[in-house]
């Protein structure tokens, strides 16, 4: 194997830790979908999400109301949301010393977090770790409320929140690392 092909395999087998823990929440977030979907319907007045024709602009919805699973959109997607989480861990595992259990233990003490209740790291670090919160709390509390987990509207809300947050906390991180 030449130089070049195996650092290639090495960045493979070595992804960044933000991209796997983007990865992770994405699974995450598909999962917790998929279970919605399955036991209320994830559409508007309890209707169930065809997951493969949503995302291919097909019947995006049927009206069944039983607590069942559909094949193939709730298998796929259930599939693909484990192939995230698998990803996202592994990633995690294998861009960290401690690994991904290392990780996860420390998310109390981790700097976003952490931010919530202190402004020891700056009123930035704040204000951003806050938005994060803010969106992710819009989302889940009126996607409770109305019944529906896949608006569009919403969407573009709470990720307006929570990547303003997480641009702004990589501007605090790359201020100190300068």
């Amino acid at each position: 194997m030449s130089e070049a092909d195996h650092g290639w395999m090495e960045a493979l087998m070595r992804p960044s830790g933000t991209l796997s823990v983007g990865s992770l929440l994405v699974g995450t977030w598909m999962a917790f979908l998929s279970i919605i979907n399955i036991a209320f319907g994830a559409y508007s007045n309890g209707r169930r999400v065809n997951w493969i024709d949503f995302i291919t602009n097909g019947d995006e919805t049927n009206s069944v109301h039983e607590l069942a699973i559909s094949f193939p959109d709730d298998i796929v997607f259930i599939l693909l949301s484990s192939l995230f989480i698998a990803a996202g861990v592994f990633g995690i595992g294998s861009s960290r010393e401690d690994g991904f259990r290392g990780w996860f233990f420390g998310l109390p003490q981790d700097r976003i977090f952490t931010s919530l209740i202190s402004t020891e790291g700056g009123l930035g670090r704040s204000f951003a770790s806050w938005m994060i919160l803010v969106g992710a709390a819009y989302y889940l509390v009126w996607s409770s409320l109305e019944s529906t987990w896949v608006d569009p509207g919403v969407y573009s809300v709470m990720i307006s929140f929570v990547m303003a947050g997480v641009g702004l906390n990589w501007v605090q991180d790359a201020k100190l690392e300068s």
